[in-house]
């Protein structure tokens, strides 16, 4: 797929605990094991190692079976612990179709917890963009939440 740059998407979610705890949970591979799957009646697969530095990357596998695995290649492009992470992901599904985006997470004090705003450029089509904010994401944040508010 080609990317197309002015599709983006940009969404935020208040979360239970501090910019640094939203950041470590977010961003720590021991962590993400756990709140990846933390909402699944089946545990599945679920394989992360990550370089948490700038040019480090981040890969994560993901799926039911060995049979269907998702994988995203994350390069970490900025790391400013807690506030702000900034990658390019690499994403595959197990169709074989690929979609390299840019993303931008922001972790910031707000009350009695952090809001993570996230800001992702580059999807290929307005219903892959749309997938991404109203699936993927959100998902993705209540799995943190969860894990968070455990």
């Amino acid at each position: 797929m080609t990317e197309t740059p002015d599709l983006h998407l940009r969404l935020s979610r208040h979360l239970p605990a501090s910019p640094e705890e939203v950041f470590d949970a977010y961003t720590d591979p021991e962590q993400q094991k756990i709140w990846f799957s933390i909402l699944d009646e089946q545990p599945g697969i679920v394989e992360i190692e990550t370089d948490l530095r700038v040019g480090g990357t981040q890969t994560a596998v993901w799926g039911p079976s060995r049979d269907h695995l998702f994988r995203e290649t994350q390069t970490f492009l900025e790391i400013d612990r807690p506030h702000r992470l900034v990658t390019e992901a690499v994403g595959s599904s197990p169709d074989g179709s690929t979609m390299t985006t840019h993303v931008e997470v922001t972790f910031a004090p707000d009350g009695d917890g952090t809001l993570v705003t996230v800001v992702q450029r580059g999807f290929p089509a307005p219903e892959m963009r749309d997938f991404f904010a109203h699936e993927v994401w959100v998902g993705a944040l209540d799995r943190i939440e969860a894990f968070l508010r455990r």
